[in-house]
This record gives structure tokens, sequence and C-alpha cells, in this order.
């Protein structure tokens, strides 16, 4: 079982739900809202085999948190992957736009320069510009959009972009995130649960209720569930390929 995106760091007992994801031999990828967050979700994980930590800087805390750029500068080279990163339209953080900008574009431009990184990227209700910058900054990576909420035309230029999906029971409980789910390129997408954010049955998702999202694609792509495991787990491979040697970390 994968959750490609979810916040270990900001459950109420991190080190019980990593030991948990252990135990039933998860494979996590635990993003970071700030830079200075990276040391101790980094030492939370250290010892989990299945458990990657993502260095990231959240487009909600932009205003708050861009001083923080030279540190994400510093600990880049240790950094095989990035996330959360991107940009939120969102009324209430339309405020802070020109700082979004000014981070994700730095880190899209610091990403580019030391070859390229795995990137899961936040898009709310800004789709189109995330796209823009993410086509600015080719050498950046590879950008995975993480509980995609666009349009249909914006899916199809995301695609033909290369961009790559991650998907979760809470964007999957809805008609317009199946729909979405249903058109993408299989051979590009993951799980996710965006826990503690996403929600599953009122409550905060943890990291294996990805299995919900599995049992919700096998129903969109009329397949069973060894069908898509398969599918998810060599999805996964491609993506740690990836990060071991396109995406190899500086020495």
């Amino acid at each position: 079982m994968i959750d490609f995106h979810c916040h270990l760091d900001l459950y109420p007992d991190p080190p019980g739900i990593a030991a948990e994801c252990v135990a039933r031999g998860l494979y996590v990828l635990a993003v970071t809202t700030t830079p200075s967050a990276w040391k101790g979700s980094s030492s939370l994980v250290s010892d989990k085999g299945r458990i990657r930590v993502a260095l990231g800087l959240h487009p909600q805390l932009a205003l708050e948190r861009k001083s923080e750029l030279r540190l994400f500068d510093e600990l880049l080279p240790k950094a095989r992957y990035i996330g959360e990163i991107g940009l939120d339209g969102g009324q209430e953080y339309r405020l802070s736009w020109n700082d979004q900008i000014e981070v994700f574009d730095h880190v899209l431009s610091r990403c580019s320069s030391v070859g390229g990184r795995v990137m899961t990227i936040h898009s709310r209700r800004a789709v189109t510009p995330v796209l823009d910058y993410i086509e600015r900054h080719p050498g950046a990576g590879l950008p995975i959009l993480h509980w995609y909420s666009g349009s249909k035309k914006e899916l199809s230029r995301a695609i033909a972009l290369g961009c790559w999906f991650s998907v979760g029971p809470a964007m999957l409980a809805h008609e317009r995130g199946r729909a979405m789910a249903a058109t993408m390129p299989r051979n590009r997408v993951l799980t996710e649960t965006d826990g503690p954010f996403g929600l599953v049955n009122g409550r905060s998702a943890l990291p294996w209720d990805a299995e919900q999202a599995i049992q919700i694609l096998c129903e969109l792509w009329g397949r069973d569930k060894g069908y898509v495991h398969d599918l998810l787990r060599e999805n996964l491979h491609k993506i740690g390929r990836l990060a071991e040697s396109k995406v190899k970390p500086s020495a």
C-alpha cells in the first residue's frame, strides 16, 4: 500500500503513526510544510526503510516562511523528494499570492540547478499558473500533482507536460474527483491520503486509509485489486528509480 502524500509530522502521535506504517509495510512519502520541519521529520523516520521525507515550503505559509528559502537551499542537496510546494489560489490566500509565486519560482529554479527532483505539488484553485511555472522550469524534475482539482482542459495540459498524479479517498469521494481520476494515465497515478488534513468518514485520514482509494480505482478502471496493486507498485518503483538516479542528490 502507498501513501505518497501525508503530513506525518502533523499527526498527534507521529512516532506511533510511523511505527504503524512500518508494521503494515506501507510505502509513505512524508511531506513537510516548512524547511525547518525537515530535520525533525527526517529524524523521526530515519530508520524506517519504506518511509521517505520530502523537503517543502507550503504555499499557504509562503508569506510567513519565505525567509526559510535559504534553509531550503542548504537542505536541497540532501533531499530526493520535494514537497509540499506549489500555489494556492483560494481567496483567503490572495494577499500572499506574490509571495507564493516568489517561493514556487525559487524552488523550481533551485531544483533545476541541482539536476531535478521528484516534486509533490499543491495546485488548489491554481492549476493553470502551477502548470505555467512547471513549463518555465522543464529541468526542475518530475511534477506530481497531489489531490488534483482543476478542469478537464487543465488536466489534458498537465498530462501533456508529463505530470503525474496522486489521488486519495477524500478526492475520490466526490463525482468530480472520480471523473478526473478515471481519465488520468494509469501509469502515472499513485495513491495518497493527505492526512491528517484529508478526511475519511469525518475523521483525519491515516496512511493506511489509502486502501480506500485503491478500492475506488478498481471500480473506475474496471480491474481487480491485484491488478491495481501491481500497477501502483510499479509506478512507485519508477518514481524511486528516478529519485535514485536522474534526480540523484548532489554530492
